[in-house]
């Protein structure tokens, strides 16, 4: 019996200097190990750079990757863990992006990610690098990004922000800027409805969508040019969208096809 509850001791103390070595291996995690994810989820197509300090608190660059793995753009980034949450069963980080002053709250559960309040800007080339169809026009501007909130728990998304791409312009055509676009995505607990309109510019865009978790989000694009620039904007247009006469263009915005105009059933042959 003495013997029985020795090797009990042994086992209950060595279980315990187990569990707090595992403990003290996950504190101290390198943040290299958030770049690994990254890339699993991603395909490569975002990675981790110059990571340094743990999981729980550290800084890096998140870098948007074309096919090739060369870097098309790339943003600071820092994350610090709010130990409070922990009481309610969830990892909350502050984050800053572009070294902002004012952090962004991230929260992680089991089922849950959640952001809220974020802005940054990225170069539009990054759009070639994310639809590769669209790297031969080689799109110049600003991205602004505003997000409200953005909430997802599985495949189910809330979403509320807006995407503005500011002066956009092309290296394929001369008319410079095409404009300025809006798209705005909104929805609670089920598809997120896109909204794509324009607020200045020769090129008028519009459209819209859905998105729905799980799944590439999809948009019906319809743009008109204007008398005086068609001569020169009609041989752009025709690059990435379906003539329709008289100045309008026609294009499905299909992630899948990489971008690529697809027809209406009427067009197909």
């Amino acid at each position: 019996m003495t013997r029985i509850r020795a090797w009990r001791k042994i086992l209950v103390g060595g279980g315990v200097l187990l569990a707090a070595y595992a403990v003290f291996l996950l504190v101290l995690a390198p943040a290299t190990l958030l770049d690994v994810g990254l890339r699993h989820a991603t395909g490569g197509r975002l990675r981790l750079a110059l990571a340094q300090g743990t999981l729980w608190s550290g800084s890096g660059q998140v870098e948007v990757r074309d096919q090739a793995g060369r870097c098309g753009a790339g943003k600071a980034v820092a994350w610090r863990l709010q130990p409070l949450a922990l009481w309610r069963g969830r990892l909350d980080f502050a984050v800053t992006v572009d070294h902002a002053a004012k952090a962004f709250p991230l929260q992680l559960s089991p089922r849950r990610i959640e952001v809220s309040d974020v802005d940054f800007s990225l170069p539009a080339r990054v759009l070639g690098v994310a639809v590769p169809r669209l790297a031969p026009l080689d799109p110049q501007g600003e991205l602004v990004l505003h997000v409200a909130k953005f909430a997802a728990v599985g495949d189910v998304v809330t979403a509320d922000g807006v995407v503005t791409w500011k002066d956009a312009s092309s290296a394929a055509t001369a008319v410079a800027p095409l404009g300025t676009y809006e798209l705005g995505f909104d929805g609670k607990d089920g598809p997120v409805r896109l909204t794509l309109r324009t607020l200045d510019g020769p090129l008028r865009l519009a459209g819209g969508g859905v998105w729905r978790g799980g799944a590439p989000p999809a948009l019906t694009i319809t743009a008109r040019v204007a008398p005086a620039q068609r001569a020169q904007l009609t041989p752009f247009l025709r690059l990435v969208a379906i003539e329709r006469g008289d100045g309008d263009f026609a294009l499905q915005w299909n992630p899948r096809s990489g971008g690529a105009p697809t027809p209406t059933s009427s067009e197909k042959p």
